[in-house]
């Protein structure tokens, strides 16, 4: 003390106050452009996936973090785009996410009056809820709903897309959590951002509502309920593909559980405009669309003659004929389901040429459940009566079941559809040149019907008695080694007595043994 009595510092000694706020202030600066410089880098690099495993041992998330909370919106911003983007990648990454704390943080800020914070929020919220329903679920619990849903009623478009994509993610894994998302009143909101004129809005809502509708009849009815239908049906017409994508599945998910629900699809007059959606040049329009007609025709008469009556038989007819693979099968299905109903339904596909295109699914293509569909199908066609069963004999349908039948390298379901098949229409077939050639091929399980069908023809037709020797088949018959009290053996009994027996006894397999053991033992005078 007594030292700076004698030496007092020069006045050089304390910066001036300014000069001393000025450099408090660089520290901050330099703080701030080093947030922002790291948050920015971090959400490039996340763009990468090379990046992601490094940026993940590096401990990203627990240093992305505060930056959450930070009091510069855009550090903020860049913070949960980078989150956004890591979760994105993985269940994993997802996890940590979720095992950070992050979800509470995302969801408070959710209620800030951010527009572009909101929306990267919601990134987050729904790279989580993508990869499971446990994820999902996480979520649900942090309280994120009611956040989302507040957000569907934004006036800026691009934040509504964000939460009606998010909560689309949390409601397609299952029922439970979907019921979360009506129970949390989103679904009206979801029916108004259809109304809105931004086609990516739309999109996004019909996508989530698609997803809502898809588990349950009761979901189905919540989003009918909402009034979704008459706004959806009139966007199959639009000019954007994507919209017309999620329209056409959005409208098959709630067709698909029951009559009431399929025929207020109907009500919405979707034909015969659907139709044209089967020509689009979009592959998933066309698919989409054929699936929406498929979950109408299966379930009654009155809607599948609806559907015929505005000419859709044709116009499914061209679209398996135009289609290869996976989107062929709502097509294939489609036919059979209209079959299956009536043999007047049945003889329109038979009449709009629609075997030929069933059958070259069943022998061309090479996945075995779109082969059993199109057997279903035509087991569907041709069980009704002689002339269906015709119809399919003459392209030689019955014989190409029977080999897809007993190749040994398919698999049971296409077995199983193709034997059903094989039995409903071999029943029905009186067209015997188309069965004969069967007989040598058949196995036992088939060949009885086989055999039973010229049992029943054979008694009461001259010509076909005549035919039947010329052709070589009462040999085949004779072939057959049946045994004695079997199904078989009886129908193979009552073609024999159809014919002399010294004819019969002409075209047994031992006759001309016998010929020959005759003339050994034969004796000339």
């Amino acid at each position: 003390a007594d030292s700076l009595h004698r030496h007092p510092p020069s006045a050089s000694f304390f910066p001036e106050p300014f000069t001393m706020s000025r450099a408090v202030l660089q520290v901050f600066e330099q703080y701030q452009k080093a947030r922002v410089t790291f948050v920015q880098t971090v959400a490039d690099l996340s763009t990468r996936p090379q990046n992601v495993e490094a940026l993940q041992n590096a401990d990203v998330m627990s240093l992305l973090r505060p930056l959450l909370l930070d009091n510069v919106p855009s550090i903020q911003q860049s913070a949960a785009l980078a989150l956004g983007r890591l979760a994105n990648y993985n269940d994993d990454l997802a996890e940590a996410v979720v095992g950070n704390g992050i979800l509470p943080q995302l969801v408070y800020s959710l209620s800030e009056k951010n527009r572009f914070y909101k929306k990267a929020a919601a990134f987050v919220l729904r790279a989580v809820a993508k990869h499971s329903p446990q994820l999902a679920q996480a979520v649900v619990d942090s309280g994120a709903l009611d956040a989302l849903v507040g957000c569907l009623e934004e006036f800026d478009p691009s934040v509504k897309e964000a939460a009606a994509w998010a909560l689309g993610y949390i409601a397609r894994h299952n029922g439970e959590l979907a019921q979360t998302v009506v129970d949390a009143g989103a679904v009206p909101l979801l029916v108004l951002c259809v109304q809105e004129p931004e086609l990516t809005l739309k999109r996004i809502s019909a996508c989530a509502l698609s997803d809502i509708s898809k588990h349950s009849p009761e979901l189905a009815q919540a989003v009918v309920d909402a009034g979704a239908v008459a706004y959806l049906a009139p966007l199959i017409q639009s000019v954007d593909g994507k919209l017309k994508r999620h329209v056409c599945a959005c409208l098959a998910q709630i067709a698909k559980h029951s009559v009431e629900l399929a025929e207020v699809v109907v009500e919405a007059e979707i034909f015969p405009k659907i139709l044209t959606c089967l020509k689009d040049v979009d592959t998933q329009v066309r698919k989409n669309s054929a699936t929406c007609i498929r979950e109408i025709a299966k379930h009654t008469p009155e809607l599948a003659r609806l559907i015929v009556n505005a000419g859709g038989v044709t116009a499914i007819v061209d679209y398996v004929n135009e289609t290869r693979g996976n989107a062929r099968l709502p097509g294939i299905m489609t036919l059979g389901y209209i079959s299956a109903f009536s043999e007047t339904l049945a003889m329109g596909v038979i009449v709009a040429k629609g075997v030929a295109p069933l059958m070259d699914a069943l022998v061309r293509e090479p996945e075995d459940h779109i082969k059993a569909a199109s057997a279903w199908s035509l087991g569907q066609i041709g069980r009704h009566s002689p002339d269906h069963a015709k119809a399919l004999a003459v392209h030689n349908v019955i014989g190409r079941l029977l080999s897809v039948y007993q190749n040994e390298d398919s698999s049971e379901d296409l077995k199983t559809k193709a034997k059903r098949a094989l039995k409903s229409v071999i029943q029905k077939c009186i067209h015997l040149e188309a069965l004969e050639p069967l007989i040598s091929d058949a196995r036992r399980n088939i060949l009885k019907y086989i055999v039973h069908q010229f049992a029943k023809v054979l008694p009461k037709n001259m010509d076909a008695r005549k035919a039947f020797v010329t052709s070589g088949g009462l040999k085949k018959i004779q072939e057959i080694q049946a045994e004695p009290g079997s199904k078989l053996r009886e129908y193979i009994d009552q073609i024999n007595v159809c014919y002399p027996e010294e004819i019969v006894r002409y075209y047994s397999p031992n006759y001309a043994q016998g010929l020959l053991d005759k003339l050994e033992s034969y004796q000339p005078q």
